[in-house]
């Protein structure tokens, strides 16, 4: 019995692992579980059902509110920036040939942090909270050009790219210290909390509505270039053997994942090693074919925050604490097993 299966719209035709398949059905139906139930818990307790009821317009008002107002919005942001750190980290592992690689480590995430503190520092109390997203990003993309041109030497490596990328990070994070410490108090609690990686208070107009967007576009667009990253793994010289345009491909892969990033972190916060974690977990089930590891890293992502927010507002109730420290809790030990288990490459 074929492992694979066939596709066909028009002229367009692919294969697909049947394996991958029923990962992406069991994961989204684990995804939609755990939105449902996350929904329902808080201050006020409502049940799935009455989640679901809500959810198509037939629940009670008091619930309605409760759900549309303050707590959709929260798990939406959970699933899009969960999903956008993975996809993210997925394809930076794969570009670098890397399994350490992620947004947080070669400093993708510590530039957009560094653009949102800087936003907070310089412009907070005259331009609009709606230029915050813009900041963060734009921070994302200055700093990994930075850490892309002080890599490039007839063409960038992908080890002289990631070495560059952790001392950069390093740097990033001590200048948006230095920022919070020197300016007043709020500054720095408002500073502390985005750099920890939190999802409290988002709301629709200011952040489902401004990251919606980005993944909207740049998830397929990640998809479509699935073939290029399996191609940038094969290594430089058999990438060209083959066809790929390396460096400029090197760099459109590059840019999709600081604009899914930075988008992420613009709304989230610098919540760390989702896009570490989620494309090793991908990985292990459904193989290393990139096509199958995007949508899957997705999906595995998004259940990675969505938990982790999850513990943060019960564990410690009513105290709401930030879901980058629970990310983090389940990330750095993660991380120390990938040192160790890749101590002799």
């Amino acid at each position: 019995m074929s492992k694979y299966t066939a596709f066909r719209a028009g002229k367009v035709s692919f294969l697909i692992s049947k394996k991958t398949v029923w990962s992406i059905v069991i994961l989204t139906a684990a995804t939609l579980a755990l939105f449902i139930i996350s929904t329902g818990v808080g201050s006020v307790r409502i049940l799935p059902l009455d989640v679901i009821k809500v959810l198509i317009g037939a629940g009670e008002q008091t619930h309605a509110v409760i759900v549309q107002t303050l707590r959709l919005p929260r798990m939406i942001i959970a699933v899009l920036a969960g999903s956008a750190l993975a996809v993210s980290g997925a394809i930076l592992q794969g570009m670098i040939r890397n399994p350490l690689a992620s947004p947080d480590i070669v400093g993708i995430t510590g530039g957009a942090a560094l653009g949102a503190v800087s936003f907070f520092f310089f412009l907070g109390d005259k331009v609009s909270i709606h230029w915050l997203p813009l900041c963060a990003i734009a921070g994302a993309f200055i700093s990994t050009l930075l850490i892309y041109t002080l890599a490039w030497k007839h063409g960038v490596s992908p080890l002289r790219m990631v070495m560059i990328g952790i001392g950069m990070s390093a740097a990033y994070s001590s200048v948006s210290y230095m920022l919070m410490i020197s300016g007043p108090i709020i500054l720095a609690n408002k500073s502390l909390t985005f750099m920890t990686g939190s999802i409290y208070g988002v709301s629709w107009e200011k952040d489902v509505w401004v990251l919606t967007p980005w993944i909207i576009v740049l998830m397929p667009i990640a998809l479509l270039l699935a073939r290029e990253v399996n191609a940038q793994e094969l290594g430089q010289e058999i990438a060209v053997s083959i066809g790929s345009v390396v460096q400029r491909n090197r760099f459109l892969l590059l840019m999709i994942s600081v604009a899914l990033a930075g988008a992420a972190v613009a709304i989230g916060g610098a919540i760390s090693f989702i896009g570490l974690m989620a494309p090793h977990i991908a990985r292990k089930l459904v193989g290393p074919a990139f096509g199958g590891v995007l949508p899957v890293s997705a999906l595995i992502g998004a259940l990675i925050l969505l938990a982790a927010d999850l513990a943060a507002r019960t564990l410690f109730s009513p105290l709401d604490i930030p879901a980058g420290v629970f990310t983090a809790a389940i990330g750095a030990p993660f991380f120390m097993y990938l040192l160790y288990r890749n101590r002799q490459a």
